[in-house]
Protein backbone atom coordinates (compact mmCIF):
# COMPACT_ATOMS: atom_id res chain seq x y z
CA UNK A 1 0.00 0.00 0.00
CA UNK A 2 1.59 3.56 -1.45
CA UNK A 3 1.27 6.00 1.81
CA UNK A 4 3.00 9.51 2.21
CA UNK A 5 3.85 10.77 5.58
CA UNK A 6 5.41 14.15 6.12
CA UNK A 7 6.80 15.80 8.92
CA UNK A 8 8.47 18.82 9.57
CA UNK A 9 5.82 21.00 10.23
CA UNK A 10 5.86 23.72 13.58
CA UNK A 11 5.35 27.25 14.38
CA UNK A 12 8.05 29.57 13.53
CA UNK A 13 8.13 33.53 13.31
CA UNK A 14 7.93 35.73 10.43
CA UNK A 15 11.11 35.39 8.27
CA UNK A 16 12.33 32.00 9.77
CA UNK A 17 12.34 28.87 7.89
CA UNK A 18 11.20 25.26 8.05
CA UNK A 19 11.98 21.84 5.82
CA UNK A 20 9.11 19.64 5.15
CA UNK A 21 9.78 15.73 4.47
CA UNK A 22 7.76 13.49 2.87
CA UNK A 23 8.58 10.03 3.19
CA UNK A 24 7.18 7.72 0.71
CA UNK A 25 6.49 3.89 0.83
CA UNK A 26 7.41 2.95 -1.71
CA UNK A 27 10.30 3.93 -4.54
CA UNK A 28 9.44 7.47 -5.52
CA UNK A 29 10.37 6.87 -9.15
CA UNK A 30 6.99 5.26 -8.69
CA UNK A 31 5.23 8.25 -9.35
CA UNK A 32 5.12 10.49 -12.36
CA UNK A 33 5.15 14.07 -10.65
CA UNK A 34 5.38 14.57 -6.81
CA UNK A 35 4.72 18.03 -5.14
CA UNK A 36 3.63 20.27 -2.06
CA UNK A 37 0.44 21.54 -1.78
CA UNK A 38 -0.83 23.97 0.84
CA UNK A 39 -4.49 24.50 2.16
CA UNK A 40 -5.11 27.47 4.69
CA UNK A 41 -8.22 28.07 6.85
CA UNK A 42 -11.41 29.34 4.62
CA UNK A 43 -9.37 28.44 1.31
CA UNK A 44 -9.22 25.96 -1.17
CA UNK A 45 -5.99 23.24 -1.35
CA UNK A 46 -3.57 25.31 -4.16
CA UNK A 47 -0.31 24.07 -5.53
CA UNK A 48 3.16 24.80 -3.90
CA UNK A 49 5.51 22.82 -5.70
CA UNK A 50 5.57 20.34 -8.24
CA UNK A 51 8.41 18.14 -9.53
CA UNK A 52 7.58 16.70 -12.88
CA UNK A 53 9.78 15.58 -16.22
CA UNK A 54 13.04 16.85 -14.46
CA UNK A 55 11.01 20.19 -13.85
CA UNK A 56 10.22 21.89 -10.35
CA UNK A 57 7.48 24.32 -10.71
CA UNK A 58 6.62 26.69 -8.03
CA UNK A 59 3.60 28.86 -7.15
CA UNK A 60 4.36 32.52 -7.71
CA UNK A 61 3.51 33.69 -3.80
CA UNK A 62 6.76 30.99 -2.91
CA UNK A 63 9.16 31.39 -5.81
CA UNK A 64 12.63 32.83 -4.44
CA UNK A 65 11.64 31.64 -0.69
CA UNK A 66 10.73 27.90 -1.16
CA UNK A 67 12.88 24.91 -2.46
CA UNK A 68 12.12 21.49 -3.57
CA UNK A 69 14.30 18.83 -3.69
CA UNK A 70 13.89 14.69 -3.48
CA UNK A 71 16.46 12.12 -2.10
CA UNK A 72 16.06 8.92 -4.41
CA UNK A 73 18.03 6.44 -2.09
CA UNK A 74 15.63 7.79 0.66
CA UNK A 75 12.38 7.38 -1.02
CA UNK A 76 11.93 11.14 0.06
CA UNK A 77 10.76 14.81 -0.91
CA UNK A 78 11.46 17.97 1.04
CA UNK A 79 10.05 21.60 0.95
CA UNK A 80 12.40 23.70 2.15
CA UNK A 81 10.62 26.66 3.37
CA UNK A 82 12.81 30.29 3.76
CA UNK A 83 11.49 34.07 4.56
CA UNK A 84 8.10 32.97 6.15
CA UNK A 85 5.24 34.81 5.84
CA UNK A 86 2.09 34.77 7.99
CA UNK A 87 0.14 34.11 4.93
CA UNK A 88 2.45 30.81 4.30
CA UNK A 89 0.58 29.50 7.30
CA UNK A 90 -1.36 26.24 6.69
CA UNK A 91 -1.94 22.66 6.18
CA UNK A 92 1.16 21.48 3.71
CA UNK A 93 0.35 17.75 2.11
CA UNK A 94 2.64 15.72 -0.32
CA UNK A 95 0.60 14.50 -3.50
CA UNK A 96 2.16 11.89 -5.36
CA UNK A 97 0.60 10.44 -9.15
CA UNK A 98 1.39 7.09 -9.63
CA UNK A 99 2.70 5.59 -13.28
CA UNK A 100 -0.88 4.34 -13.80
CA UNK A 101 -2.49 8.28 -12.62
CA UNK A 102 -3.65 7.07 -8.92
CA UNK A 103 -3.34 10.54 -6.68
CA UNK A 104 -1.66 9.63 -3.33
CA UNK A 105 -1.60 12.22 -0.26
CA UNK A 106 -0.14 12.45 3.22
CA UNK A 107 -2.08 13.60 5.75
CA UNK A 108 -0.84 16.92 6.08
CA UNK A 109 1.67 19.02 8.78
CA UNK A 110 0.49 21.77 9.86
CA UNK A 111 2.63 25.19 9.40
CA UNK A 112 1.99 28.13 11.63
CA UNK A 113 4.26 31.63 10.44
CA UNK A 114 3.36 34.04 13.71
CA UNK A 115 5.09 36.58 16.10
Amino acid sequence: QVQLVESGGGLVQPGGSLRLSCAASVSIFNFKNMGWYRQAPGKEREMVAIFTGGTTTYAESVKGRFTMSRDNAKNAVYLQMNTLKPEDTAVYYCRGVSLFNNPYWGQGTQVTVSS
